[in-house]
């Protein structure tokens, strides 16, 4: 039956006689570069015991929190030999006898962090992942756990946010920017965006708004623009920032009364600097988010379940659409790697290994 289970989801040119399958991953032993510390390494894997589950990888995202990781300027701290990447969808292959809840052929994502999902197969315990619908599309479902997560905890999580509010951000062209225009459009909430300057700025501008962003203006037009003094839109009761500098200066000033400023990047690598005035007449607050920590703090509970169930379902109507992407295969992830740290260009794509072939 195991034979038989294992030949349905996978080549037969990878099953030795003893049923393992030979994953393919990408390792690195010390920290540096991606393109000079990562090579793609061979292993055997055993049929799964107990509770453990052998997963499929079909596709898995390239995040720069994953290239500075590599790079040891992250938090993240590895045990090495260390496989790359924090994100996937998989497919079960075959489960322990002690395993209760996953079956050979369903999707799965993470739910810890740290696995290691640059590689073509893994075995991993059945708590470290969560069931997923195979109707929820690969991109989306393999983004699913860090920036659509991200976007979602912001919004709940700071300010008692109610339709016809509103939010605003700059790097509103990130993954997670884009995550934060459809939620603000499935909750009714007003969202505007701040993005730099760039020659296709009227096609991000339609991308944007198509995805739900109430106005998009670039840092130039947000120092004269009008649109919360005119009453177009309320004032922002909540703030996102992902670059810092003066950029995430100029954002805080068009902060409501007691609004919160919500930082949870620094693409500018500059210091987040408060405007007196604001900060004192406004009594305006700073504050800091990390999801790695949201996650290990709500590991196994209700909210994060609740979670997983509203953005799935939103995918699954199309109401959520994974950020602008490209698949590639395992053998350029030198390339994909270093496109990875590049936001210059109409977005900052995300880049993500398809396993799935």
């Amino acid at each position: 039956m195991l034979r038989k289970t294992l030949k349905s989801l996978v080549h037969p040119s990878v099953l030795s006689r003893q049923m393992s399958i030979v994953a393919r991953s990408l390792k690195y032993t010390q920290h540096g570069e991606p393109q000079d510390v990562l090579q793609i390494v061979e292993d055997r894997l055993t049929e799964p015991r107990d509770q453990q589950v052998l997963v499929k990888i079909l596709a898995a995202p390239i995040n720069p929190a994953d290239i500075n990781t590599i790079q040891g300027k992250y938090p993240v701290k590895p045990t090495f030999p260390a496989v790359g990447g924090n994100e996937f969808v998989g497919q079960v292959v075959c489960v322990g006898d002690k395993v209760k809840d996953l079956q050979p052929g369903s999707h799965v994502v993470p739910l810890a962090t740290g696995m290691g999902t640059w590689t073509t197969h893994a075995v991993y315990n059945e708590d470290q992942l969560m069931a997923i619908s195979n109707k929820v599309g690969l991109a989306e479902a393999a983004t699913i756990t860090v920036n659509p997560c991200t976007a979602y905890r912001m919004l709940k999580d700071f300010v008692k946010l109610s339709p016809g509010d509103t939010v605003i951000q700059n790097g509103a062209n990130s993954a997670v920017g884009q995550a934060v225009h459809q939620l603000c459009r499935a909750w009714g909430i007003n969202s505007v965006g701040i993005v730099r300057n760039r020659p296709e700025i009227a096609e991000l501008k339609m991308m944007l708004e198509c995805l739900g962003a109430n106005a998009v203006l670039t840092e130039e037009e947000m120092r004269t623009c009008d649109l919360f003094k005119s009453g177009k839109l309320k004032r922002p009761k909540l703030a996102f920032n992902c670059v810092g500098g003066k950029s995430a200066t100029e954002v805080s000033r068009h902060l409501d009364d007691r609004g919160v400023m919500v930082t949870y990047g620094g693409m500018s690598r500059e210091p987040v600097t408060v405007a007196t005035g604001p900060l004192i007449f406004k009594d305006i607050a700073f504050r800091g988010f990390w999801m790695t920590r949201w996650s290990k703090e709500n590991y196994n509970t209700t909210e994060r379940s609740k979670m997983f169930r509203e953005l799935c379902q939103l995918m699954e109507e199309g109401k959520f659409v994974a950020p602008t992407h490209e698949m590639v295969p395992l053998e350029k992830f030198k390339e994909a790697a270093i496109a990875a740290l590049n936001f210059k260009g109409f977005t900052g794509k995300k880049f993500i290994l398809d396993m799935s072939c």
